[in-house]
């Protein structure tokens, strides 16, 4: 304690000593002659050596040099110890004058090295001074003149200049009082603006009166005018918003330049983007739900009357498609695709406009880029190509729930296909609208396709077997050029094939990269008309018939055939007595070279026309292609089974004419396709029972070479039909995927390919009986067959033969009369009738033989 307070007296002395010698400093700078500054001298000076003070400089502690706060008496009272060292006290006494010494001689030098600038400092001061006291004598000067010219104006002239401002700051007020006037009166002139949809002039208007109404807002009746015309303002945005959802139905092009001026003035572009979007969603809403709505209600008060019309309207979308009637459900479909293709009409028409707008700004804004503009041009674009998915995807959404909520499977093959032409129209719409594969809404309508095409499948299975076991194979009167492609059925595939050409025209006669676009929905009907309008083709009647029955293009007239040749037997020396034949071959001949109408059953036009309905179905909806495909070859199969038991009698016996293919695949057919009756298989629905052969078609006549005419008609159409159905097979293969192409190569590999083997078998039938071979064979046995007895004259047993061969080309003229007969068909009857007739030849010989070697043997016995 008593350290501390010999401390602070020590530390107070210290700070009396030095405001001592700061008032004799103060005294000292009071001095403007003599030297500045005189040199710090100390009774006791230290010997002065510059190494010596720059070591004590730098020896100094850094606690000196913190600033002017620092307090140096303070710092060095703090080092004492509790018991003070008189010694080490006084060795720091002298260390510390020795550094105060070392830091004034330093402050000395500097003051003695700036001391010239300090004179010349201070010369320039007295100089100034000087000069203040001049300008003083001229202001006092200025002052007195002034005051005399004061006095010098009379009071007129200040009346004259007084006068004049008070006039200048009339007539400004009765310009304000003008201008509030017709302020006051804008209102009207903004609703005539309105009605005439002029928005941007009207917007304009308003604007300028605002900024006007800002300017003489002092007076009273402009601020309750400034309210009136932002609540103008905010009605001129809100009809503004109703002009802006009128886009939404049919695109203007003057009124949407109009809208979009309109808030670029008010700088809400990015705003009316966000809103327009609004809308066309609201739209597409309330467009579905008011047309369906309209059929719903249609047909409800046909049906019940309208006492419960009006309950309808409170129904949610979903449930008010589900009371549309199989009736209304297809042209309701159809004006509800019309309706939302000019919502998307209306927003392709709208990205349009944008983009040769952004190409105008773009030209303009060159060398002078506004960011601002740019940036908003970049959201709209932005914001448009979003709203191009979102867009679809509520139409989709739409169309879908009001496909899924009603039951296609019963509804008619025309409906039907109708309805999914209509949908695969929207769906390639919206591919050309926004790139969309529309899965979801393809899901929906794949469901539906796979429920409806699975009964009429198996309607088609049994109505096939119906109409073979009641075929009669009689021909169908076609024309010779008569193909499937003529066919209304196929009238789709028709249409394609020219739409393609003349996409393949465009693509060569043009040059542009966007030449598929050319030919979009959005190009052609970009103007005028519908993609979902439902168009009746006046060519719709097919012309396949042939009006003059079945014939050949050449006559059946034996006019030009010379009398000899019409003689059943010409005398040319008994050489060649069979020349009737020979006329009848020429005549065949002839036709065979000549255009001979094809082939075709009742039946075969049938099953065409299903070819047809399953490739229009297909065609639609590609994911089912695969089924559909597998459906026709079960077509194909059963026709191909039902001619070949029908007609091959005895299938068993004949088992060595069919090929190993055509085998395997008759097996195959019978096991996939053929129930059992004995077993039963009503579990199976692909399967239907063994087709029976019509009690009226007769197989058994001699004359008619036993049903050969009903065997061509059934075999040659069936031949017929392969290669209609070898035309398909392009089309088939640009639909089915890709990997179940083996199972179409497999059917028209194993099943197309072998349909002509079926000619050997069911022919070699009829060649097999044409003939009475057994009583040749009789007539040979009855020959006598003796050396001694030569006979210029051939045996009787020839005649016999000859005539048989004469009556079955007779017969088989006859035939060909009432149906074609193709060549491979003449080249089969004749192959196997001489086959047996040299079988018989030689197995008749071979009788004679044995009878011959017999009696020799008898004979030799005897001798």
């Amino acid at each position: 304690m008593l350290v501390m307070s010999f401390k602070r007296k020590l530390s107070s002395i210290i700070h009396k000593k030095d405001s001592k010698h700061s008032s004799d400093s103060d005294f000292i700078n009071e001095l403007t002659s003599g030297p500045a500054v005189s040199k710090f001298k100390h009774i006791d000076e230290l010997p002065n050596d510059p190494q010596i003070d720059r070591e004590v400089l730098e020896l100094i502690e850094t606690d000196y040099f913190a600033g002017a706060e620092f307090d140096a008496s303070h710092f060095e009272l703090e080092k004492l110890t509790v018991k003070p060292d008189l010694e080490k006290i006084d060795e720091d006494r002298t260390r510390l004058r020795r550094q105060l010494q070392a830091v004034s001689k330093k402050v000395s030098d500097v003051v003695l090295e700036n001391h010239p600038s300090y004179t010349l400092e201070l010369q320039r001061v007295m100089e100034l001074q000087k000069t203040l006291q001049e300008a003083k004598t001229i202001c006092t000067s200025g002052r007195r003149q002034l005051e005399g010219a004061q006095e010098g104006f009379t009071s007129t002239s200040l009346g004259l200049l007084a006068n004049y401002r008070k006039r200048q700051q009339l007539v400004a007020l009765l310009e304000s009082l003008h201008t509030i006037k017709t302020l006051q009166r804008t209102d009207i002139r903004l609703r005539e603006m309105l009605e005439e949809e002029d928005y941007p002039g009207a917007i304009q208007l308003c604007l300028e009166c605002q900024k006007a109404a800002s300017t003489f807002r002092h007076y009273k009746c402009i601020s309750e005018l400034n309210s009136k015309l932002q609540d103008t303002l905010e009605m001129i945005e809100e009809q503004l918003d109703v002009a802006l959802s009128k886009v939404c139905n049919g695109f203007d092009r003057k009124h949407y330049e109009k809208v979009q001026a309109a808030y670029r003035l008010l700088g809400k572009t990015q705003t009316a983007m966000d809103q327009l979007h609004m809308h066309y969603a609201s739209t597409i809403h309330n467009t579905a739900f008011t047309i369906v709505l309209g059929y719903v209600e249609l047909y409800a008060s046909l049906g019940t009357g309208s006492a419960s019309v009006s309950n309808f309207q409170k129904r949610q979308y979903g449930d008010l498609c589900k009371h549309i009637t199989t009736e209304s459900f297809t042209p309701c479909l159809t004006d509800l695709c019309k309706a939302l293709w000019e919502v998307m009409k209306s927003y392709y028409h709208t990205m349009q406009w944008h983009e040769k707008f952004d190409q105008e700004m773009v030209q303009e804004e060159i060398g002078n880029p506004c960011v601002d503009e740019t940036f908003s041009r970049r959201y709209v674009k932005q914001k448009l190509g979003h709203g191009l998915g979102r867009i679809w995807q509520d139409i989709q959404q739409k169309v879908r729930v009001y496909i899924s909520s009603t039951d296609l499977s019963y509804f008619k093959y025309d409906e039907f296909i109708q309805v999914l032409n209509i949908v695969n129209r929207l769906v390639l719409v919206g591919e050309e609208f926004c790139n969309s594969k529309s899965e979801m809404l393809q899901e929906s309508v794949r469901n539906q396709t796979v429920n409806y095409f699975r009964n009429f499948h198996r309607a088609k299975l049994d109505e096939l077997r119906m109409f073979l076991e009641n075929e009669t194979w009689t021909l169908c009167p076609v024309k010779s050029n008569f193909t499937i492609m003529q066919l209304h059925e196929f009238k789709f595939l028709r249409n394609l094939k020219a739409s393609r050409h003349h996409t393949t025209i465009q693509g060569e006669n043009t040059s542009t990269q966007f030449c598929s676009s050319q030919t979009g929905f959005f190009e052609r009907f970009s103007k005028t008309g519908n993609p979902f309008e439902l168009q009746n083709d006046e060519d719709d009647r097919e012309d396949v018939l042939d009006a003059n029955g079945y014939g050949m293009e050449e006559s059946d007239s034996d006019s030009d055939v010379p009398e000899e040749l019409k003689q059943d037997f010409i005398d040319e020396g008994g050489s060649r007595p069979a020349k009737s034949t020979m006329r009848r071959t020429k005549k065949s001949n002839l036709k065979l070279n000549g255009n001979v109408t094809p082939v075709v059953t009742n039946t075969t036009l049938n099953v065409l026309r299903l070819f047809g309905k399953y490739m229009q179905i297909m065609s639609v909806l590609k994911p089912i292609a695969f089924d559909v495909i597998l459906c026709m070859s079960q077509l194909f199969d059963i026709y191909l089974y039902s001619v070949h038991c029908f007609f091959n009698d005895d299938w068993g016996q004949n088992d060595s004419l069919l090929s190993n293919k055509l085998r395997t695949t008759l097996r195959r057919i019978q096991d996939s396709l053929i129930k059992d009756e004995q077993v039963g298989e009503d579990g199976k629905e692909d399967r239907i029972p063994q087709p029976h052969l019509s009690p009226v078609v007769d197989l058994n006549s001699v004359d008619r070479l036993s049903g050969l005419t009903e065997r061509i008609a059934a075999v040659e159409s069936l031949v017929f039909l392969a290669g209609q159905f070898k035309i398909l097979e392009p089309h088939l293969e640009a639909v089915i995927p890709l990997a179940k192409k083996a199972f179409l190569q497999q059917f028209y590999s194993q099943t197309i390919s072998t349909t002509p083997e079926l000619r050997l078998p069911i022919y070699t039938m009829s060649a097999s009986r044409a003939i009475d071979y057994d009583s040749i064979l009789g007539h040979m046995t009855n020959v006598r067959w003796d050396i001694k007895e030569l006979l210029s004259q051939h045996s009787p047993y020839v005649d016999i033969i000859l005539r048989e061969f004469q009556v079955f080309s007779m017969r088989l003229g006859e035939i060909e009369n009432s149906v074609p007969i193709a060549k491979p068909v003449h080249d089969i009857m004749w192959t196997h009738c001489i086959k047996l007739a040299n079988r018989h030849f030689v197995e008749g010989y071979g009788y004679l033989q044995l009878i011959i070697w017999t009696s020799v043997y008898n004979v030799t016995r005897l001798v």
